[in-house]
């Protein structure tokens, strides 16, 4: 009997139909130089601090006094007493060690979590949304409230109308670039604690957060640990896209622990030693300097694109404590259309708006995860339409 819930998926994923369409442009123009401004890919390069000591740690299993096997499939305990004690102590929370969950990256947890509940069920997710929350939904046959992301309410949705099992927030938003203040993050936590739901915070953004009034983190508000499982990743904070390494925390009030540490037993042997030295090192005096240096420059790159389009005439949001900027397309153009003019006439890779869902249309999504001079590039080509 095979799972037919996949047949209610979209043919491809959204950024394969971008990699197919640009892939048809570089063919038939092999001469271009394509810009691309699409894909939260990052570009710099990993800090010497993090390679180095992921070089220490593959010698350590060239040699049978420092080899390691398998490790906990919550991950090593050094390296999840250093999350707590860099990302969450200094604004006064304390998860247990073993609350933190140590995975190959936050897109795999963000798709597991939802072997938690049951199939079929409520699930409230924002429109526009990062796809992969609409497709797991859709694998387990559960219903979805669409909760609109529009700047008529800034992007900041109204509460959800039917009592969802599971509420999917991301802030800083994939892909609007949007962040709530902490009065609106509790209220979706009181929200979620009056109906019994569990909230899947996507926090994959908090180091771009630059205003110290913003929270980073959803337990930054009462009562969260009752009701948030929150999912991080090391991807656009240290660079680990080719690494693959994040980590989520559960804490035993929402009770769901033990459940998620039997699935991780079960399906997940750990994140690899390598991959865990490496992040280890993200946390060292050295790797701070690091990799707040590589925020540094695509924080710059976001102020650069923001401005530069708004200078341009378009309407822009985000860009400012996130690393995504929301460009509303010009008139008479579709978020696909408008794609497809910027590939065809001036060789840049956008992500159409279309493609995060139906409040999404009418926009397009330029990532800050680029190198500077082509963005600068970017916007001198669009200046000359």
């Amino acid at each position: 009997m095979l799972n037919t819930n996949l047949q209610n998926l979209k043919g491809n994923y959204l950024f394969t139909d971008i990699v197919n369409r640009t892939k048809v442009y570089q063919t038939e123009h092999p001469e271009a130089e394509l810009l691309r401004l699409g894909v939260g890919d990052v570009t710099l390069p990993l800090p010497q601090v993090i390679t180095d000591a992921m070089h220490r740690a593959v010698e350590d299993l060239a040699h049978a006094e420092t080899f390691r096997g398998y490790g906990l499939e919550n991950g090593y305990e050094w390296l999840r007493r250093a999350i707590i004690d860099h990302d969450y102590a200094p604004r006064g929370i304390y998860p247990e060690p073993d609350e933190v969950f140590i995975s190959d990256g936050a897109g795999s947890d963000l798709g597991n979590l939802s072997e938690l509940f049951a199939e079929g069920g409520q699930v409230a997710i924002l429109d526009p949304s990062y796809p992969a929350y609409v497709d797991t939904s859709r694998m387990a046959g559960r219903r979805i409230e669409w909760l609109h992301s529009t700047r008529e309410n800034g992007f900041v949705p109204n509460l959800p109308k039917k009592r969802p099992d599971i509420i999917y927030l991301c802030f800083p938003n994939n892909p609007t670039g949007t962040v709530l203040t902490r009065a609106q993050l509790q209220r979706w936590v009181d929200y979620a604690r009056e109906n019994q739901s569990i909230i899947i915070y996507d926090a994959a953004y908090e180091a771009f957060i630059e205003d110290p009034n913003l929270p980073h983190s959803i337990y930054e508000t009462d009562g969260a640990e009752e009701v948030a499982i929150e999912v991080r990743s090391f991807s656009k904070t240290a660079g680990f896209t080719a690494v693959r390494c994040g980590y989520t925390i559960v804490p035993r009030e929402t009770g769901l622990h033990e459940m998620w540490m039997r699935r991780q037993c079960t399906k997940f042997n750990g994140a690899s030693y390598i991959s865990q030295r490496g992040a280890e090192a993200v946390y060292t005096p050295e790797g701070q300097v690091a990799i707040r240096a590589n925020l540094a420059h695509y924080k710059e790159t976001a102020r650069l694109l923001s401005q530069g389009l708004r200078e341009l005439g378009y309407e822009v949001y985000g860009g400012e404590n996130a690393p995504y900027i929301w460009c509303r397309v010009p008139e008479g153009y579709s978020s696909w259309s408008f794609f497809d003019y910027l590939l065809n006439h001036c060789q840049i890779v956008c992500t159409p708006g279309a493609g995060f869902g139906e409040s999404g249309e009418g926009y397009v999504r330029f990532s800050a995860f680029s190198k500077r001079e082509d963005c600068e590039k970017a916007l001198q080509r669009m200046k000359n339409l």
